[in-house]
């Protein structure tokens, strides 16, 4: 098999008796009142230090080895993501257990797959809602993590001497199964992801080996905050690296909440997915509300991407950028605490546009690439090795590879050891030369790899043209009143597009052209208005490609996207579940000219 090759530099020789705890002992041990996390509290936030945070997670630890469970012994969390979540994470494998993370907006159904594929024997509950899902979907045993619970595990523990606990934790070795973490099932029934303990450790130490990490993005003085779900292999990935480096951490598991938490945690550091940046961007520009501060915003915005965009900015770019700082910049970094250094992106492509807007307005990204199987990141652009519409170069201890046709392979100590119970997918999965298989097409230049998109999203027209479904929903999502998007047209005779649009530009766009203000976006799919309003930006979109791959007609839905149906709970798009549920409105883009 050819492969084209680029690898990072080498990365931290690991024993082969490591294990993912020993960062938190080390460094609890090591600096004990070093502040590692912050919980929220009515006060603000109450920092808790590695020597704490340590001997709760013995205590809780104890507690399990109290409850039964053994050695290998799969044990599910399913909460919000909070400091309790990543103690019960800790917990878990100090007691020698293999922790499997369940996103808190999963089914019954969903829920059920994964405790019975995993044959998890307990869960660590976050409210009521977790708790009643997992009982229904069979657990034996049910912790809340929001209640007495923990305490009372932990009062059950008291009896496990510190010999027995440490000789649990002893026993685990690096190779051992650390986690299973379920795919988000974009393309059907979710697989587990076995991820030992070598794996997390190759990553995170290969994350914090890349130049600059170390000493400007996770540092011992960071304060990172989470939001997005901890069941999610990104922020979990950024969690544990963050325990490695003693940067001090803060949980969000309300989204709703994220503007007032970002003032007043007022994080150096976030993690994201490019739909909360798109969203940033997209507040701003309304929140301008036309007129002479629209101008101002748009003028700021083509200024911002200049400056990023040049290779030396000159005089006047630069005092034109200075200025706009003081009328725009300054409260987008505002919005995220006014302290934000630098902030990674991952999960889905970011518009290179947005990138530069952002860069030019002082928010620095570190856009990555990575997939569960990878245990997250494989290649990430670095404070000093950056270049806007790719995502980075290779990591310490990874190789990217090419294959003929173009689908992006990954070899490394941080690639997953195969799929939970399914030999065949993991069979399947892997190229000669021990390379994963991403699904992922990309090209390489200088190192920095570009995605392009999925192999399985590259739909195929009827006339035969290739059409990349990814970078129209991409480049047309960046739009302020498009919220998702998905492009149609496998098999079929020409593009089409089903829009979904976001609900509170939807309402600034009724009040900016005096449309009914109870009228739903079913009552005004379409309406001349709106309809050229979106044309405008599926013009400009097909102004990028050739005639044969351009959109021919778009439905607006009635309805934004929610978690749980259309979407994963990482904001990913279910294409299949989309074109399920509304073949009625693809039907209607191919039976007749609009």
């Amino acid at each position: 098999m050819s492969v084209a090759e680029c690898c990072g530099p080498p990365g931290p020789a690991l024993p082969d008796a490591a294990a993912i705890t020993d960062d938190l002992e080390e460094l609890a041990a090591r600096q004990p009142d070093h502040p590692l996390f912050a919980r929220e509290t009515g006060a603000g936030w109450t920092d808790v230090s590695a020597g704490e945070f340590a001997a709760q997670v013995r205590a809780l630890a104890c507690g399990l080895v109290a409850a039964g469970v053994k050695p290998g012994d799969r044990v599910a969390i399913m909460s919000a993501t909070s400091c309790e979540w990543v103690r019960c994470d800790y917990a878990i494998w100090t007691a020698g257990g293999v922790s499997v993370p369940i996103y808190e907006t999963a089914s019954v159904t969903q829920a059920r797959w994964i405790l019975r594929d995993s044959a998890a024997v307990a869960v660590f509950a976050g409210g009521e809602r977790c708790a009643r899902v997992a009982a229904e979907a069979g657990a034996r045993l049910v912790w809340r993590t929001d209640g007495p619970d923990l305490d009372r595990l932990a009062a059950l523990g008291s009896r496990i001497t510190p010999p027995v606990l440490a000789q649990r934790r002893a026993a685990v070795l690096a190779d051992h199964p650390a986690t299973i973490v379920y795919t988000s099932g974009t393309t059907g029934r979710p697989k587990g992801c076995v991820l030992t303990h070598r794996n997390l450790l190759a990553e995170t130490a290969g994350v914090l080996a890349a130049p600059g990490i170390i000493d400007r993005v996770l540092t011992p003085g960071t304060s990172v905050l989470l939001f997005l779900p901890l069941a999610h292999i990104l922020t979990r990935v950024v969690q544990l690296a963050a325990v490695r480096a003693g940067a001090r951490t803060g949980h969000l598991g309300d989204l709703a909440r994220l503007p007032a938490v970002l003032r007043s945690f007022r994080p150096t550091a976030v993690a994201a997915v490019p739909r909360v940046f798109e969203k940033l961007r997209d507040t701003a520009e309304r929140e301008a509300d036309g007129g002479i501060a629209g101008r101002i915003f748009r003028a700021a915005e083509r200024t911002a991407v200049a400056w990023s965009e040049a290779e030396h900015p000159g005089r006047l770019l630069s005092l034109r950028r200075s200025l706009f700082d003081r009328l725009v910049y300054r409260r987008l970094r505002a919005a995220l605490g006014g302290r934000v250094e630098y902030v990674v992106s991952g999960g889905a492509a970011l518009s290179p546009h947005l990138a530069h807007f952002l860069r030019g307005a002082g928010i620095r990204i570190l856009e990555g690439y990575g997939l569960t199987e990878t245990t997250a990141g494989v290649t990430l652009n670095l404070p000093g090795a950056q270049r806007i519409g790719t995502v980075g170069r290779p990591l310490p201890g990874t190789a990217v590879g090419l294959a003929a046709d173009g689908e992006i392979l990954v070899r490394g100590p941080a690639v997953f050891a195969g799929y939970w119970n399914d030999e065949a997918s993991t069979i399947e999965a892997t190229a000669p030369g021990g390379w994963f298989r991403t699904g992922d097409l990309g090209s390489l230049d200088d190192g920095y790899l570009t995605v392009s998109g999925r192999k399985k999203d590259l739909l195929v027209t009827a006339s035969g043209k290739n059409i990349a479904a990814a970078y129209f929903e991409d480049s047309l999502r960046a739009h302020w009143l498009i919220d998702q998007c998905v492009v149609t047209g496998d098999r079929l005779p020409f593009v089409g597009a089903l829009v979904a649009l976001d609900r509170e530009a939807f309402a600034a766009w009724k009040l900016d052209r005096a449309k009914p203000a109870a009228a739903t976006v079913a009552d005004l799919r379409d309406d001349a208005d709106l309809r050229a309003l979106l044309q405008e930006a599926i013009d400009e979109v097909n102004s990028t490609v050739s005639a044969a791959e351009t959109i021919k007609r778009f439905r607006v839905l009635g309805a934004e996207f929610s978690v749980g149906d259309e979407l994963t709970p990482t904001l990913k798009v279910r294409r299949r579940r989309v074109l399920e549920k509304y073949s009625g409105e693809v039907a209607e883009l191919y039976a007749a000219r609009q």
